[in-house]
């Protein structure tokens, strides 16, 4: 869920927040559906030119799920934009995106700018409204001011005659900008347009080198702290600019007790400030709602809850480290190898089935795909079962009928979680990538058939176009944590392996080959980094009647059904001599030239493409090969006969024989 969230994070902070009011909502609501909260929408829109946290804030508040906005709208905005998943590193969430300087065209009009306005406020009381609201007695008043009654300043529409003035510093110690807060009920906290809060601070109390600073959102905290503590305390505007200030607290004095006090909801971003700085977190309690913050503490349970909780504070646990070392015994404690199809195809990678033209690689790429939805054991091996995503790009028209084909074979309706897409879908294009993924469920298996028409524009022989199409399906399983399996081709020289660029094969986790001998189909496992490779399994393709055409033609399609054939022939003990061996060898020489398969007036039972003659027309020419008297001739080749069929080497019905 992390590496989700990156993604997203990733994609936002590729989209220009000089947007036109309606995408720069849509892009907004996007992103919450992706899982980003507020302080990263409010990050990324603080670096344009109109940025106004509070509508940002209010516009926030105004987003609802269920709009029918998701991640893949937050990715196709970014790709718009030019973004691409994969290229390159996810970029880590700056601890705050600053906000662009004031450009000389938007300059404070006349008697707007920190100083004009601060020169005109008269000093404050412990009377003002805000002060009496916080419980803020006894804070320091002298760096406090009030705008007076009657001034002409407005911001937004809102008068501010009679609100609180709070300067704000910049690290070097100029006024930077102002923060007017009127009485309750009287309006909006506002900052002084023209004049940015990035980077500006408020200092309650007085720093002392080596002691210990808390770091507060706002100045209401920042005086519960200070009265709690004694200690100084820092109101930086806002959450957005705590990561700027503490950084440049840190700079001044390596040696202070930073304490972040963030309000309840802000922990995460807290803890990875605190890591990148070096400072420690005091958390309110748990269970407290959404933006409760120590002087919602204090005022409730007191300075001296407060004082102990902001003593207590510590430093955030260190992140694992990036690389972890193994030693023999973790080795031995890891967790085996997750396969999906026992010794074939693991649970999460990439893979290939490959193989030459009608050689039947797909249907065996169907079967094999409804084998693990269903869970069900493939040619022996045992299955765990899974969603999967059959992306069925060539042939499109007629699987329709190869579904039709495997459920009546089987007796049953494909599995539901064995899910057909016939769209054309291409892995060149990072949309479409983007766009599947939010389909498909996680932890999939995701059959993409073939390769050539999920990239069609791409030169299979280039090491660069290779290199992008395994970047793109690699994408696809990371986004769905799964296994990607690419039906490909072989080229002109089958026993060269898969088309195209060696890099291909290298790529893959496992691969399995697919080959064709006249009606011997076999497939094997050609590639396996923790199974056997070299195993072949034979199968042969059974026709499925499925109806009539209005022209009385036959509506068929094909199933993969396991040959053994071969294994039948290996478990039968053959003859070793005598008569038995004399006929089995005339037999076979006999029926090579036997002329057309399946003759006219052959039974059913006999195999598809397996020469069959009648007994009485054959006898007599494999009676003539014993070498016993003439009289016991026949009678001999009859007992012969019956003793193949017995061992299931010769197969026998209404008077027609053929080899098994």
């Amino acid at each position: 869920m992390a590496a989700d969230t990156a993604r997203a994070h990733d994609a936002l902070f590729a989209i220009p927040p000089d947007l036109p009011r309606d995408e720069w909502v849509r892009a907004g609501m996007a992103a919450q559906a992706a899982g980003l909260d507020f302080d990263t929408f409010n990050d990324w829109s603080a670096q344009a030119g109109n940025y106004d946290e509070r509508a940002v804030r209010d516009t926030w508040r105004s987003f609802k799920l269920g709009t029918g906005l998701g991640a893949g709208t937050l990715f196709r905005v970014a790709a718009a934009h030019g973004w691409r998943m994969g290229k390159g590193k996810p970029q880590k969430r700056p601890i705050r995106a600053p906000k662009k300087a004031v450009e000389p065209s938007r300059k404070p009009a006349p008697g707007m700018s920190p100083d004009e306005v601060w020169a005109r406020c008269e000093p404050a009381t412990a009377q003002h409204g805000y002060i009496v609201a916080k419980a803020a007695a006894g804070v320091p008043l002298d760096t406090l001011r009030v705008l007076p009654a009657g001034d002409a300043l407005r911001i937004a529409g809102q008068s501010m005659a009679g609100a609180l003035v709070l300067p704000a510093f910049a690290p070097d110690g100029a006024l930077q900008s102002l923060q007017l807060i009127p009485p309750p009920g009287a309006g909006k906290k506002l900052n002084l347009p023209g004049a940015p809060m990035a980077g500006a601070s408020f200092t309650v109390g007085e720093l002392v080198p080596g002691a210990p600073v808390a770091l507060c959102e706002g100045v209401g905290t920042a005086w519960a702290c200070w009265r709690a503590t004694g200690h100084p305390a820092v109101a930086c505007f806002g959450w957005g600019n705590v990561g700027k200030v503490a950084e440049a607290l840190r700079q001044r004095d390596t040696s202070a007790r930073l304490v972040l006090v963030p309000d309840t909801g802000k922990e995460s971003d807290a803890a990875e400030i605190a890591q990148a700085v070096g400072a420690a977190v005091a958390y309110m309690p748990q269970g407290e709602p959404q933006n409760f913050d120590a002087n919602d503490l204090a005022q409730r349970d007191g300075h001296d809850v407060l004082a102990g909780l902001l003593e207590a504070a510590t430093a955030p646990p260190k992140p694992e480290p990036r690389y972890k070392l193994l030693g023999a015994d973790e080795l031995r404690n890891l967790p085996p190898l997750a396969w999906r199809v026992r010794g074939v195809l693991p649970a999460v990678g990439l893979a290939a089935l490959y193989g030459p033209s009608a050689s039947g690689k797909s249907f065996l790429a169907f079967d094999m795909a409804a084998a693990i939805a269903e869970g069900q054991r493939w040619f022996d091996c045992r299955v765990e079962a899974a969603p999967v995503v059959y992306a069925a790009l060539e042939g499109e028209a007629g699987f329709k009928l190869r579904a039709q084909a495997w459920e009546t074979s089987r007796g049953r309706a494909l599995p539901d979680s064995l899910r057909i897409m016939l769209q054309p879908f291409k892995l060149t294009d990072s949309q479409d990538v983007i766009d599947l993924a939010d389909v498909v469920p996680r932890g999939a298996v995701v059959v993409l058939d073939t390769l050539n028409r999920a990239a069609p524009t791409a030169d299979e022989n280039s090491s660069r176009d290779m290199g992008e199409i395994l970047e793109a399906a690699k994408t696809l399983q990371t986004l769905t944590g799964g296994l990607v399996v690419l039906v490909h081709h072989t080229g002109k020289n089958a026993a060269a392996g898969l088309r195209g660029h060696s890099s291909l094969f290298a790529a893959m986790d496992a691969a399995i080959e697919v080959s064709r001998e006249g009606d011997r189909r076999e497939w094997k496992v050609t590639k396996s980094k923790d199974g056997q490779d070299g195993t072949a399994h034979q199968f042969k393709l059974q026709v499925e009647a499925l109806g009539t055409e209005p022209t009385g033609e036959a509506i068929t399609s094909c199933v993969v059904v396991r040959d053994t054939a071969v294994e039948d022939v290996r478990a039968v003990k053959l003859p070793q001599g005598g008569n038995q061996r004399v006929i089995l060898d005339a037999l076979r020489e006999l029926l090579q030239k036997a002329g057309p398969f399946n003759p006219l007036g052959a039974p059913a039972s006999c195999p598809p493409g397996r020469p069959a003659v009648e007994l009485e027309v054959m006898l007599p020419r494999l009676a003539e090969r014993l070498t016993v008297a003439p009289d016991r001739k026949t009678e001999r080749a009859r007992d012969g006969i019956t003793g193949l069929v017995s061992r299931g080497v010769v197969g026998c019905d209404k008077g027609w024989i053929w080899l098994a």
